[in-house]
């Protein structure tokens, strides 16, 4: 009798089949509480921040905001660009989500700009990463 053959291992799953590609870009002057109406309208948890002058692409997140916030800023007074983290760490469409997922959790963020050819391709979250790797929800039992 002959054994069949295993299943190929799936290949695993990408940045680009993960992230979200409509992208909420703000401008370095865009203060707190616009940077915040506009995350809340989209239902994002992030904010691509471009400044064309200083030719920079830098994320301002709703962490950052709360943290402006807890400081007892004044959100129609701070700017966007004040309070943006700097230093992000971009990933590309081509990563697979344990690149990404090592590298918030290296990071301590939960969001990842994804470049492609320099220009801001996509967002993935952590929660875009548990989505891809949870299986489909069972509907629940009828009572």
């Amino acid at each position: 009798m002959l054994t069949p053959a295993p299943a190929p291992e799936p290949a695993p799953a990408l940045v680009r089949d993960a992230m979200s590609t409509v992208v909420l870009t703000i401008g370095p002057a865009h203060t707190l509480r616009q940077a915040a109406a506009l995350m809340s309208a989209r239902r994002v948890g992030a904010a691509v921040v471009l400044d064309p002058d200083a030719g920079g692409i830098d994320i301002l997140t709703e962490r950052d905001i709360l943290n402006s916030v807890g400081l007892g800023q004044n959100p129609d007074a701070e700017a966007a660009h004040a309070h943006t983290t700097t230093s992000v760490v971009f990933a590309a469409p081509a990563w697979t989500l344990h690149e990404a997922a090592r590298a918030m959790t290296h990071g301590g963020f939960r969001h990842l700009v994804v470049l492609d050819r320099g220009e801001p391709a996509g967002i993935v979250s952590v929660r875009d990463i548990i989505r891809c790797w949870s299986p489909a929800r069972a509907p629940e039992p009828a009572l």
